[in-house]
């Protein structure tokens, strides 16, 4: 599924598309295009533009047009950008590798050739023009200590519940928080807001690094955990069988050995 570590291999890709002019939008999925935004509306605000900057906040992409206006990316579950026929993620867990037109829910047009397009075959993401960021709460690879404290604050909502909320902290998705907390040795389920000073520090010292790490790795799904995410595995840390919970409605993967 795409993640912050997915989008920004998206925004690094539609580096290829600044500058161009668009000639054409193709958006035959009327479901697709949100904030009210009609097929006409979009096509009526994008040909003639050019793309001049693009931006991530945590997994929405954001390409900047030349009349100050914003077009929004969302990839939901399933979502790939395609740039001039090219992926540069070839692998989503939850989704199938195939390459399919049908799932190309909406495509850019550029003048001199090329296009950009958003493939996705379950339909779960979206475009937006202008989206409001201040729905999107902090950034998690900028994420700071005090930051991170106000993410948790004294919540009684599970841990992982609490940094999946793209209110609070934008990035985080199911396979990104239970490789987080395997590494900061903390249990999904307890308490949001009951980290001890040590434990919070020790959280945000792994979100960072691990974002990192695996942006360089190339994606979510190269978490040293990922492994394990399966039903009957051992924990590659201490080799205590994982336990496999619901929790905020996701399905939660840890070791109950070393996470407290």
């Amino acid at each position: 599924m795409p993640e912050l570590i997915e989008i920004e291999s998206y925004r690094r890709l539609a580096d290829e598309v600044l500058g161009r002019q668009v000639a054409g939008v193709d958006a035959p999925d009327a479901w697709y295009l949100k904030g009210g935004l009609t097929a006409t509306a979009i096509t009526d605000a994008l040909v003639g533009r050019s793309i001049v900057g693009d931006r991530r906040l945590g997994k929405l992409l954001m390409l900047d047009l030349d009349d100050d206006h914003t077009l929004g990316l969302r990839f939901g579950m399933t979502g790939r950008l395609v740039v001039d026929g090219l992926v540069s993620i070839e692998r989503l867990e939850y989704s199938t590798a195939r390459h399919e037109r049908a799932w190309d829910r909406f495509t850019m047009r550029f003048a001199g050739g090329g296009d950009l397009r958003m493939r996705d075959p379950r339909r779960l993401g979206g475009v937006f023009l202008d989206p409001d960021m201040d729905r999107l709460g902090f950034e998690a690879t900028t994420l700071t200590r005090r930051q991170l404290a106000r993410v948790l604050g004294t919540s009684m909502a599970p841990l992982k519940t609490r940094l999946m909320d793209q209110s609070r902290l934008a990035g985080l998705g199911n396979l990104l928080t239970d490789e987080v907390l395997f590494r900061a040795g903390l249990d999904p389920a307890r308490p949001a807001g009951s980290l001890s000073d040590t434990e919070l520090r020790r959280l945000h010292r792994v979100i960072r690094r691990t974002l990192a790490e695996l942006i360089d790795r190339g994606g979510s799904h190269t978490g040293d955990f990922q492994i394990a995410r399966v039903p009957g595995a051992t924990c590659p840390r201490d080799g205590a069988p994982i336990q496999r919970r619901v929790v905020g409605g996701r399905a939660t993967y840890s070791c109950p050995e070393h996470q407290a």
